[in-house]
């Protein structure tokens, strides 16, 4: 006999664009992230525009990891290999646990589209203070390729055989 599923868990999720030359009536990457966590069930508790800076970066990610309402993080842009990208370098020092394979696979998946340019991809994801974070390229395509074949069914607490939910705070 198969154990049944658990139950849906809804998530407090914010989303971060990075990006020097977006503002909110251009952000199609993340207003397309904010409607696909709506869409499957989760809340977004804040989404920002934050300059490609690794220290404003920082601040914001290190402010919702201390947050006690906010449990997933989804940030998109500053992911490249262009030295000014510097999300990468942002977050690399908040975190307690990095998730290795999520930039193996993210790249897996970048490839079918991209081909062998997903090798300038620097996407990276991990747990700090039971606030999981994702660092995804900023265009619209690679944020949809992450959530429909990797984050949202790691973040859905029915997932099998096994999901990130039980590991984040409890609001």
């Amino acid at each position: 006999m198969s154990k049944s599923p658990k139950e849906f868990v809804p998530l407090s999720v914010a989303i971060m664009t990075v990006s020097d030359s977006r503002d909110a009536s251009q952000d199609s990457s993340g207003d397309y992230l904010a409607e696909a966590i709506r869409e499957a069930g989760h809340q977004v508790a804040e989404q920002l525009i934050c300059p490609d800076n690794r220290y404003s970066i920082r601040a914001g990610v290190s402010r919702w990891i201390a947050s006690e309402q906010v449990q997933v993080v989804i940030i998109n842009g500053g992911t490249g290999f262009h030295p000014k990208n510097s999300t990468p370098e942002a977050i690399e020092p908040l975190l307690d646990r990095t998730i290795e394979g999520f930039g193996e696979l993210f790249r897996m998946v970048s490839y079918e589209d991209i081909g062998a340019a997903t090798l300038q991809s620097r996407a990276l994801a991990g747990l700090a203070n039971q606030t999981l974070i994702f660092a995804l390229p900023g265009s619209t395509s690679a944020c949809r390729q992450a959530w429909e074949r990797i984050i949202c069914s790691q973040i859905d607490a029915t997932t099998r055989p096994c999901n990130f939910v039980s590991q984040l705070k409890k609001i």
